[in-house]
């Protein structure tokens, strides 16, 4: 049996519920970084003989580990860059559907370039109101987060699907970055046109890396203005030659923060995509079991049949105080406590939350 603690010292200190804010990095990754940076101090430029391999490694990596074609797979430093360049080719006349609330970085990128937009509310019925506007207001877009950062709330993805085959024209732009690495997934399956994500948080690949998957049918929509030497693969005759998804990255790649996610896809696929999906349902059941009986969840959150591993408890400063002087690491977001639990926490952990909850609520 996978010993999904491993690697983590961290763990022995404090209880780590703070995922959603920032991932653990394990320590073979840290040593393939300090064996990176070994290589590069004592070969200096030679070291570029690897740079290309672990670049393309990294990209093949991210394809199988996502279901998605290596030549739709692009490397950008994070979701945020990777939406931006997205939208500037994209016609800024087409109605787009954000939800209320959602994570800033997607719903300022439309509304900075003034989209015209329209709103739904995130809350137990939230497929339906999707739905809803999806037929109401001729929308050309669909941009959400798959997972709410500050209370868990996640889509159905079976309905993503859904949507696409009743609205095929719908374009559906996906921030994964608080869903990749929590559940098996296949994009070339999925409903999505897009999926972005930074890697820092679930995928456990430190800061400085992240990736965009595009459908083909994205091509046709969105004219990628970004350009650059790097993205011809250095070739002089290779600028009307670029393919979409190289058009993201169009100067050098850190080796180091790419490198980093090729190898922490590794070690997520040694534990098993499967175990990690279900290792995480049931932590989110007994999670939601736990608060639940405690009175500390909102009713959107209750009335939903499927939850992720973040959730958010009422609580002020003062329990959150309490919460840190015991050495769990949660956050404040919103009007609460946010808690996110990965593979490496425990139903002990859960308990220990609950019994220091019961002495301060």
């Amino acid at each position: 049996m996978h010993n999904y603690r491993e690697g983590f010292p961290i763990l022995d200190k404090y209880i780590y519920a703070n995922t959603a804010s920032s991932g653990l990095i394990n320590e073979s990754t840290i040593a393939w970084r300090k064996q990176h940076d070994r290589d590069f101090f004592d070969g200096a430029s030679t070291m570029r003989m690897d740079s290309s391999k672990i670049i393309t490694e990294t990209r093949s990596a991210v394809g199988a580990f996502f279901g998605c074609n290596y030549e739709n797979v692009a490397l950008v430093q994070n979701f945020s860059l990777g939406l931006n360049m997205l939208l500037e080719g994209i016609d800024k006349s087409k109605k787009v559907l954000l939800l209320e609330n959602d994570y800033p970085s997607v719903n300022w990128a439309f509304e900075n370039r003034g989209f015209p937009i329209s709103y739904c509310k995130i809350n137990e019925d939230l497929e339906e109101n999707i739905l809803e506007k999806i037929k109401s207001d001729t929308i050309s877009i669909l941009a959400l987060s798959l997972t709410q950062w500050v209370n868990g709330i996640k889509v159905d993805l079976d309905f993503l699907k859904q949507l696409k085959k009743e609205h095929p024209d719908v374009l559906i732009i996906a921030d994964g970055t608080q869903f990749c690495g929590t559940t098996k997934f296949n994009f070339e399956e999925s409903g999505l046109d897009v999926l972005g994500s930074s890697s820092y948080k679930w995928l456990l690949a430190g800061y400085g890396n992240g990736l965009m998957l595009f459908k083909d049918r994205v091509k046709e929509i969105s004219r990628i203005e970004t350009i650059g030497f790097n993205a011809a693969n250095v070739d002089p005759n290779g600028r009307d030659k670029i393919r979409f998804a190289k058009q993201f990255e169009p100067g050098h790649l850190d080796t180091l923060n790419f490198g980093s996610l090729r190898h922490s896809l590794g070690l997520l696929n040694a534990i098993g995509q499967d175990n990690i999906t279900q290792k995480l349902k049931n932590l989110s059941i007994r999670t939601k079991e736990e608060f639940s009986a405690l009175g500390l969840l909102e009713d959107k959150v209750l009335l939903r049949k499927d939850h992720s591993t973040i959730f958010n408890i009422k609580g002020d400063d003062a329990v959150f105080g309490h919460l840190t002087n015991n050495r769990i690491l949660c956050s404040q977001r919103g009007d609460g406590i946010r808690f996110s639990f990965h593979f490496y926490n425990t139903y002990e952990d859960i308990a220990r939350i609950i019994e220091i909850l019961n002495k301060v609520l």
